[in-house]
Order: structure tokens, then sequence, then C-alpha cells
């Protein structure tokens, strides 16, 4: 499901019809860990890059309310454009995220914003699950994605996202199909 910035975001038509958008922090990790201890979580990031974790709701709910399926279809995960490596983040709750459709601003928000912290991600994550270099962990997102909106708002074809952090750059997909 991962494409890059500028590649198209198929729309999928006749698969879903509630085609949503989710700004992240996606998380690179550099070193091989399990059962990782909270305190030393940060230590196995290689580094930061943005996301937009596109979900289909409805395919969600169709599929007994598990993630996987919605969050799967092709081209459904622009990342991007580049890595930041962790020593030129630092503490990453004090990174921003923004997402805008076709330039009206849906989600901002820092990390330190978000339920879990990084640290928090990996810990629990790592339990009995080995984390190689260069799996990708997505942080999460803040409020403002278009299903909870009254009423709620889907991506169609030609939409633009654009999701956005002052320290990690700017990731730009336009909905295709």
């Amino acid at each position: 499901s991962v494409t890059g910035p500028g590649d198209p975001i198929p729309l999928h038509a006749g698969i879903t019809e509630k085609l949503d958008y989710e700004a992240e922090v996606a998380v690179i990790i550099g070193r091989r860990g399990v059962n990782i201890p909270q305190a030393e979580a940060l230590d196995y990031v290689f580094g930061y890059t943005l996301a937009n974790d596109v979900s289909a709701r409805d395919l969600q709910r169709r599929h007994g309310g598990q993630w996987f399926k919605g969050k799967a279809l092709d081209g459904a995960c622009p990342m991007g454009p580049g890595v930041v490596t962790r020593d030129e983040i630092g503490d990453p709750a004090g990174l921003d995220i923004r997402c805008f459709v076709n330039g009206e601003k849906r989600q901002g928000a820092s990390l330190k914003q978000l339920i879990f912290p990084v640290s928090r991600l990996i810990q629990e994550l790592s339990q009995g699950m080995t984390l190689l270099p260069g799996d990708i962990l997505l942080t999460g997102t803040p409020d403002g994605i278009g299903n909870a909106m009254t009423p709620p708002v889907f991506l169609k074809n030609g939409d633009t996202v654009t999701v956005e952090s002052s320290r990690l750059g700017k990731l730009a997909n336009t909905v295709q199909g």
C-alpha cells in the first residue's frame, strides 16, 4: 500500500465509497529489538517521515471492524518526502503535523497531543514481536478526519491531500480514479 510523494491515491470506486485521510508521522525503526523498554525505545529509531494513512471506512466496518483491509488498498499509504534522522529531531513529541484537503486545513497538532508518545508505541508493539530495521510504525492521527465531520466528508476524485510538518516537509498526493 506504500506509495510516494506526488503519486496518485487510487479512488478504488466500486470497492469503497468512504475514502478518508489521516495525517501521521511515520517512525522508521533502525535496529533490531524485541520487548523494548519505553525508556530505551527511541534508541531503536532511525528516523521520521510523513504519512497519509488513507482509510476506507466502509471496508473497515464490512470486515468485522478490523483495520487491515480498510488500510491496505493499493496506494493507500503515501509516505515521504524524505527521512529525517533521529539525531536531527531529538524528542519527537515536538514534531507538528497538519493536513489540508484542497487547501482547507483539516488537521493540526503536535505529537505531544496524541494519546501515546512514540516511545510507548514502540514499547507496546515490540512486546513479543521483533522489530527489524526498516519497519515502519505510524503514530496515529490528530482530530479532524473526514469520517468524524458532521456530516462526514470523504475524499473524491481530484482531491489533493497535503500532509506537512515544519521539520519533516510536505507530502502531497491527489486522488485519482
